[in-house]
């Protein structure tokens, strides 16, 4: 794992999870040793239902033996892939929560797919900060800006901090594309308008992506520029109009299968990283919605269970 540095820019430096091909990055200003973790993993084993935190102690270990001080955990986005890990980063490390504040249509919709009870708010009040298109923060002296860029959701977040910009699921690497638009809320228009927004920024921001699926087999590769999203992304590059994307978009997306784990993925995320309140019996238990995603209707079933 290498840090990343130009003289007067953010130092990066990625952790990737192998499980979920999942890149979280902490971003420290040099000057004041402060810095943001962006999009942390809590390890799942979905089949004996077991959560660690191997992935958030390696983050914990670089920040603890920097002397780094957090001020921020950034989602960029509810992950539809991985669980977050930000409740248990900001019980040992302090920072603020945050994400867009779009995440309250998210909430609505899933709290619906998760059959919620009144006692779960929509309002975005599980996160210390919401942040909304155009609003600016600090990371120690480092500037950042929020950006709203919905088509993968309706509440994706780019951050750009100091030159540094972390896409989320807007864009992978230039070989591999960008996002599905195909959960609730996704947009193939939507995300084209988002991505051009971005690809208006200065050819040089360095861009940090969430994911690498390490297409034909290569390497890891988690970095890349403006310039070269403008230049070669295989989806979005100049000359690709709305309506090319949009056709390519839809058609790729209804040929994916859904993630491994999007249901305790978004049950989870939705509420900042937050398990649902323990039963009765004080046992912790995720919903398994029947039939959300894909296939028949359960009515039509209902003759059969």
């Amino acid at each position: 794992m290498n840090d990343h540095r130009t003289p007067h820019n953010a130092v990066v430096k990625h952790f990737f999870d192998p499980r979920t091909w999942t890149l979280t990055y902490i971003v420290t200003d040099p000057e004041t040793r402060h810095c943001a973790i962006v999009d942390p993993v809590l390890d799942l084993d979905y089949a004996s239902g077991t959560l660690t935190t191997e992935s958030a102690d390696e983050v914990i270990a670089y920040v603890t033996a920097e002397g780094l001080t957090v001020d921020y955990i950034l989602e960029t986005h509810v992950h539809a892939d991985h669980l977050t890990s930000a409740p248990y980063l900001k019980e040992k490390l302090g920072g603020k929560i945050a994400i867009g504040s779009a995440i309250t249509t998210v909430q609505s919709t899933f709290a619906q797919v998760y059959n919620e009870t009144d006692a779960f708010p929509t309002d975005g009040s599980q996160f210390d900060v919401t942040l909304s298109d155009n609003d600016s923060f600090k990371v120690g002296n480092l500037v950042a800006c929020a950006l709203h860029v919905p088509g993968h959701t309706p509440a994706c977040m780019a951050y750009r901090i100091d030159d540094a910009l972390f896409v989320g699921d807007t864009l992978f690497m230039p070989d591999a594309g960008t996002a599905r638009c195909d959960f609730p809320g996704g947009d193939a228009k939507t995300l084209y308008r988002s991505i051009k927004k971005l690809l208006n920024l200065p050819a040089e921001t360095r861009v940090f992506v969430c994911h690498d699926y390490q297409p034909n087999g290569r390497q890891l590769a988690y970095e890349t520029t403006i310039g070269d999203q403008r230049k070669s992304n295989i989806h979005v590059k100049e000359g690709v109009t709305e309506e090319e994307f949009v056709t390519m978009r839809e058609t790729r997306d209804n040929t994916l299968a859904m993630p491994t784990l999007i249901l305790p993925s978004l049950q989870v995320n939705m509420r900042a990283g937050h398990l649902p309140p323990a039963e009765a019996n004080g046992r912790l238990f995720l919903s398994l919605p029947i039939n959300v995603f894909g296939g028949d209707d359960v009515a039509r079933f209902a003759d059969k269970i």
